[in-house]
């Protein structure tokens, strides 16, 4: 039956609205399992883009990121080292981080931020350390100022800490006995007048060590006053005054590793304003703590008698001698003992440093 044109041009509208319907039904269907998809991607991603940053390693291998959101850590000393009880400072006053909460109250044990154990006052408890109880964010602190020929059962202390801290410049928390600082300007220093020629303050006295034997065959060339027990008599506020009067300190050293340069050269050569004789690691190591031309070490020489000759020639030629002072224009020799400083540069380290997991699986293969 023959439509009027009014009903076929309708019935032309219909057919093109249901197309019309039917694609914007498919392209909605589609665009809603595309963003669901993307929604998916998307949420597999890290929220913290920065935990995925390259991050600064140490030698023994924590890691190191950006300065943490500063808060007020609290850091248990397990024991006073050798039991010498000491005031605890402000480390804010020190460095340019907040100040940590310190305590040796072991009620703490389970709340502190991190734990500091001194290696000569733990390393027979290495099992009874092992079964304590501990947070899994908490960090302990294996701290040791003694070379490694004093530094007894380092086995027993394998797996057990997180962070090492001590003089070597590879551990996580350097703590060196000394350190060199930069003046702002040039500045004069005047050596302080010689009338002896060598000097050693010593108290640990074994005659078969190194240090001993070389000095026996030392003293047989040139004098040497020796200081300390079992020898002159020198109270330490007259250790200064005594020694700079001396042309030459020896700065030998009980063991010889690496890194192990004490107060031996720091407050009883530098601060003395004499210069340091030294023995102990190559002169490459000493290289890294002090300018070449700032003291004289015994490897230098075929014997000690080379040794001997040299230190007579050099202390009469005072334009020579003055030369091993002109690094003191621009550098001050500082000194980094006193257990204060030393774990306020623990809370230095874990104000400025992420906490992360991390184990120091082989102390005794690493100190050495």
């Amino acid at each position: 039956m023959p439509t009027d044109p009014f009903t076929e041009l309708w019935e032309g509208k219909k057919i093109s609205w249901k197309k019309l319907l039917t694609f914007l039904l498919f392209s909605f269907i589609f665009s809603f399992c595309l963003f669901a998809s993307l929604r998916q991607f998307r949420t597999n991603e890290p929220e913290d883009y920065n935990s995925y940053l390259p991050t600064e390693r140490s030698q023994t291998g924590s890691t190191c990121a950006p300065p943490k959101s500063e808060r007020r850590l609290t850091i248990l000393l397990w024991t006073w080292p050798f039991g010498h009880r000491f005031t605890f400072s402000n480390c804010s006053e020190l460095f340019d981080t907040p100040d940590c909460h310190f305590t040796t109250n072991r009620s703490w044990s389970q709340k502190a931020d991190a734990v500091i154990m001194h290696h000569r006052d733990v390393y027979g408890d290495g099992e009874r350390l092992a079964r304590l109880p501990r947070l899994p964010s908490q960090r302990w602190i294996w701290f040791n100022m003694e070379s490694p020929s004093h530094s007894p059962n380092l086995g027993a202390m394998n797996h057990l800490f997180n962070l090492t801290m001590s003089y070597r410049r590879d551990s996580d928390i350097f703590t060196p006995y000394g350190e060199l600082q930069l003046l702002s300007q040039p500045q004069p220093f005047s050596i302080p007048p010689k009338t002896k020629m060598v000097a050693w303050v010593v108290s640990n006295w074994r005659p078969g060590s190194h240090r001993v034997k070389y000095y026996e065959e030392l003293k047989k060339h040139i004098p040497v006053d020796v200081y300390g027990r079992h020898h002159l008599p020198l109270s330490m506020d007259m250790l200064h005054q005594t020694v700079s009067q001396y042309n030459f300190y020896l700065a030998f050293e009980n063991s010889q590793h690496e890194d192990y340069i004490t107060e031996k050269l720091w407050r009883n050569a530098l601060s003395s304003g004499t210069i340091p004789v030294v023995l102990g690691p190559p002169r490459e190591n000493y290289e890294h703590f002090l300018p070449p031309d700032s003291f004289i070490h015994v490897d230098d020489f075929a014997s000690a008698g080379e040794l001997a000759q040299y230190l007579q020639e050099l202390s009469r030629d005072t334009e020579r001698y003055q030369r091993y002072f002109q690094w003191r224009k621009w550098l001050k020799p500082v000194l980094g003992i006193g257990w204060a400083m030393q774990v306020c540069r623990a809370c230095h380290f874990l104000q400025r440093t992420e906490a992360s997991y991390h184990v120091v699986p082989n102390l005794s293969k690493w100190f050495v």
